[in-house]
């Protein structure tokens, strides 16, 4: 099962977030606002199909996360949860630890803001266009 939505990027983009990345539907971000990776995003996990929402509260269901802009690729793992609600309304949040909240796409994954591609957040950081594909596997 695969959900794609687009983003774009922010000039306060920084991705130095060691735990987290996200992005959110807000158009404007401050420069603290460190995991922030994309804006603007079209849409958000209230828009996932149900049986999507049905799989990723499932703690056996690894989740890919595609970021890719003009010039940057990067693919993050991580997975479900029972406790994932996926109901917040602007932000998709992806975290390495087992921290369960609204906001909470995957826990457990393999990377945060700062080890992403730096070709992927120079663009980001220009304001480019990105495209994020969430499978599930």
């Amino acid at each position: 099962m695969i959900f794609t939505l687009k983003s774009k990027g922010h000039k306060n983009v920084t991705s130095l977030h060691k735990s987290t990345f996200e992005v959110t539907k807000d158009a404007e971000i401050g420069p603290a606002a460190d995991c922030i990776v994309g804006t603007s995003a079209d849409q958000s996990m209230l828009d996932f199909p149900q049986e999507f929402k049905d799989r990723i509260a499932d703690s056996n269901t690894k989740i890919k996360v595609i970021l890719d802009t003009e010039n940057g690729h990067d693919e993050i793992t991580g997975f479900g949860h029972e406790d994932l609600t996926l109901t917040h309304p602007t932000d998709i949040v992806c975290r390495t630890s087992d921290f369960t909240c609204s906001r909470t796409l995957m826990i457990r994954a393999d990377k945060a803001a700062r080890d992403l591609d730096s070709d992927l957040i120079e663009d980001l950081k220009n304001g480019k266009i990105m495209e994020v594909t969430i499978k599930l596997c």
